[in-house]
């Protein structure tokens, strides 16, 4: 069996074959009932918002507490969705803070890559758990 998760597109593939094929028929059986995969994206969206927490800088704080998840399963898929509501002058603040943005008077704050490093982790943890799912 092989289990491949790209990050860059945020999905998993299971190729599978030979004596791993029940286990695999059986995961998959356990994943559209409710409450059996949605777990396994519940932990991790709740890790991710730990991590993003932490890692975001400080200043007031506002937007390292400003951070949620969401979860969408539709049509074969599942997503987590990490948002932050620290919103100003209709700018996410955490977007400035990543990518880095020009000022009022003409200069440029650089940005800080916080979200990648925090977000890491958290991928191989939900990556591991699903190994073991589907092991299981």
């Amino acid at each position: 069996m092989e289990v491949v998760f790209k990050k860059e597109e945020a999905m998993v593939s299971i190729t599978t074959g030979g004596s791993f094929f029940p286990k695999t028929l059986r995961f998959l059986e356990r994943m559209v009932q409710p409450g059996t995969f949605r777990s396994v994206l519940e932990q991790g969206a709740i890790a991710g918002v730990d991590a993003l927490r932490l890692a975001t800088p400080i200043d007031t704080g506002l937007a390292a507490s400003s951070w949620s998840y969401t979860i969408n399963v539709s049509s074969g898929k599942a997503t987590i969705e990490w948002l932050n509501s620290d919103i100003e002058d209709g700018v996410s603040v955490v977007l400035l803070v990543q990518y880095g943005h020009g000022t009022g008077t003409g200069g440029y704050v650089q940005g800080q890559d916080f979200i990648n490093p925090a977000l890491e982790p958290v991928f191989s943890d939900i990556l591991d758990s699903i190994i073991k799912e589907v092991n299981r």
